[in-house]
């Protein structure tokens, strides 16, 4: 559901580039408030998980269409609202600039989407109000189920109200609803049994880390773990990842006939779109040279299949190490301020 520039308008994502930017800052001002950084090296990872996890669309049966996870849920129910939303906003901006998944003018739209409703609204008034013993399979389930349906669902009508505001007249709000609405309650139904998978893991391993507000220090055994579970999701399991067009494009060529829709021309879409080609060394997880191979665009050669999935393999390890750097690069800048604002006062 990583919206592209084509679907906002300048004013439209620039007043969402400063809501999230705003969310962020809330965020980054709560976590130094807490003096705790015992779970820094979990946002890194999990981060990195998640990244990795995104490369993984599975099918959809019987609609053409496929999903992924969005992970704004699994971070919320392992690290709290606040570190949640700021590496949800890290991945998304890795994806953005590096591997020009999701536009430049987009990104404060899709870190909003995919970020707050699971962050402050799914996990909170939902997940965590799910009545019953938390440590319970049943009841585990049914709150991740719920809330990740919920959250996703939220996030995918938060798009539709996106390209209404942006005047978008190729998707009609009714039309566009029609199609968006139902295939992201299918997709968010699918990542509440993987959210649940995980959560009961870690009850298992760790059940210290379902509880947000916990400060104990995550043990190397579920660190290592998990970091050894992205690498292997990224750089082996997204050679299976469904070639289908996701939700969001399947919704766009349902109502248009097309998967992608083309950006009017606007100055400020052409310098963005320039900006992220400039930037993105690995475009939509693959070497430039076999970008269109990747994305279907013509027949892939045989010869050429070992060289997509090398491309696929290097983003997925590239991408998870990357995000993992720049989570711990803002914990470490978090740190450093909560420690200067202890010695000012």
């Amino acid at each position: 559901m990583h919206m592209a520039d084509a679907l906002v308008s300048p004013w439209v994502g620039g007043a969402f580039w400063v809501i999230s930017g705003a969310l962020i800052g809330h965020s980054a001002k709560k976590i130094a408030a807490e003096k705790d950084y015992s779970k820094t090296p979990l946002m890194g990872i999990l981060g990195a998980f998640v990244f990795a996890a995104q490369m993984i669309n599975f099918t959809i049966p019987g609609t053409g269409s496929s999903g992924h996870l969005g992970g704004g849920l699994l971070l919320t129910a392992l690290l709290g609202p606040y570190r949640a939303f700021i590496t949800i906003a890290s991945v998304l901006t890795i994806q953005c600039f590096l591997f020009a998944d999701g536009g430049i003018l987009a990104l404060g739209c899709n870190i909003f989407n995919l970020g707050f409703f699971p962050a402050f609204i799914a996990f909170p008034f939902i997940y965590r109000l799910t009545p019953g013993n938390r440590k319970s399979p049943v009841t585990i389930g049914f709150a991740s189920i719920t809330a990740a349906t919920a959250g996703l669902l939220m996030g995918a009508l938060s798009v539709i109200f996106q390209t209404l505001l942006s005047g978008i007249s190729e998707l009609p709000f009714t039309t566009f609803s029609l199609f968006m609405l139902p295939i992201h309650l299918v997709i968010g139904i699918i990542e509440g049994l993987v959210v649940w998978m995980v959560l009961i893991f870690v009850s298992k391993a760790e059940p210290s880390l379902l509880i947000p507000a916990n400060t104990i220090k995550p043990s190397r055994r579920i660190l290592i773990t998990l970091a050894v579970t992205a690498l292997l999701i990224g750089g082996v399991v997204s050679w299976f990842a469904s070639s289908n067009p996701d939700g969001l494009e399947w919704s766009i060529s349902k109502v248009t006939g097309q998967e992608e829709l083309i950006h009017s021309g606007n100055a400020i879409h052409s310098i963005l779109d320039d900006l992220q080609k400039k930037f993105a060394f690995l475009p939509d997880y693959s070497f430039k040279a076999t970008e269109s191979l990747h994305s279907g665009e013509s027949h892939t050669p045989p010869e050429s299949v070992s060289s997509v999935r090398t491309g696929t393999s290097f983003s997925g390890v590239a991408g998870s190490l990357l995000v993992l750097l720049l989570v711990g690069i803002t914990g470490y800048f978090l740190r450093s301020v909560s420690k200067k604002s202890r010695a000012d006062t």
